[in-house]
């Protein structure tokens, strides 16, 4: 029966011991309430000792705590409109100040004052000078004072305000799309202007360009007909030289040439007299007297000018001194 008794008698005082003592971490701290007043504060971890039941122990961060800022929308003093939001980094200084301040709320509720200090002091702070200054090397200062500001009025709270930095300054989203067009457009000017300058730089580089190949071309143009009639008459010299060795070769080759153009082709033929001087070396006897001057009485038609392909049938006139009442004589075939 007595042992019946005394083991939960011994579990019970165990349990109150156990309940009567707490530990604090090292990152932490602690406050012990007694009926939702402050009764012990503690401060260095370890071991802590509180009446059961009656007290209790709330703990709190003892690091360094974030808070990132809900964007708010601050008129600078220039009236343009910025879109601003920042982050703090604060610390739990006065635990019994705190408690007073955010009561059971705990480190949320201590966000949500802090941040009704933080975003006020950004809104001071940036609505007293141009937006220039905030994309400046100027940020800095700016957000050193809102750290000040923050700081002195977070003291009531028990909090330290320890840095501010703004994370983001950007236009407002219905001024970001009429921001993007004007860059846009100045983008596109420039862009047109370069094209400009450019089309201006090919056009000059082509008319110089055409105007060498002119240039070279017309030179090139002389020089070939320069060198062309000195070989023409290179060649007229050549032949007035071997020609005028001998006229009766002379008169020969030009005679042969005179029938190779004229009695060209199948259907060829020439009406004039047998006894004509066109057929002095066609004959077995020679008239003695057109020896020199055979390629004088050719027809035009068969000298040396005609051209090379010569017609399908060359007419020939009769020569004058052929008698009107003469008959006319045969067709003489082309050889």
């Amino acid at each position: 029966m007595k042992a019946a008794f005394i083991l939960p008698a011994v579990a019970v005082v165990l349990g109150v011991a156990l309940s009567s003592v707490f530990i604090v971490d090292e990152r932490e701290r602690a406050l012990v309430l007694q009926f939702g007043q402050v009764k012990q504060v503690k401060i260095e971890p370890g071991l802590g000792f509180k009446l059961p039941l009656i007290q209790e122990v709330v703990y709190y961060e003892d690091r360094i705590l974030g808070l990132p800022t809900t964007p708010i929308e601050v008129t600078m003093l220039d009236d343009r409109r910025l879109v601003v939001d920042a982050f703090a980094r604060w610390r739990i200084v006065d635990l019994v100040v705190f408690r007073e301040a955010v009561g059971a709320g705990g480190e949320e509720q201590g966000r949500n004052r802090l941040e009704g200090i933080v975003n006020p002091a950004v809104q001071e702070v940036l609505g007293s000078v141009p937006s220039s200054r905030v994309l400046s090397e100027d940020r800095t200062t700016l957000m050193n004072q809102i750290r000040d500001i923050a700081r002195r009025q977070a003291l009531s709270l028990g909090v330290e305000v320890i840095d501010v930095r703004l994370t983001r300054t950007d236009l407002p989203e219905q001024n970001l799309s009429a921001t993007f067009a004007r860059m846009r457009a100045e983008r596109e000017r420039e862009a047109a202007d370069e094209i400009a300058r450019g089309g201006e730089a090919a056009s000059r580089v082509r008319a110089s360009a055409d105007r060498t190949v002119v240039e070279l071309t017309s030179e090139a143009r002389k020089e070939a007909d320069i060198v062309r009639g000195e070989a023409d008459a290179e060649r007229n010299r050549t032949f007035a030289e071997a020609f005028g060795r001998d006229p009766e070769f002379f008169a020969f080759t030009r005679s042969l040439t005179a029938y190779e153009r004229a009695l060209k082709g199948g259907n060829s033929s020439i009406v004039m007299q047998p006894d004509s001087e066109f057929f002095t070396y066609l004959r077995s006897e020679r008239i003695p007297s057109a020896s020199a001057d055979v390629a004088a009485d050719v027809p035009a038609e068969v000298s040396s000018e005609a051209p090379a392909e010569g017609p399908a049938e060359v007419p020939a006139e009769v020569p004058a001194d052929v008698p009107a009442e003469a008959p006319a004589p045969d067709p003489v075939p082309a050889p």
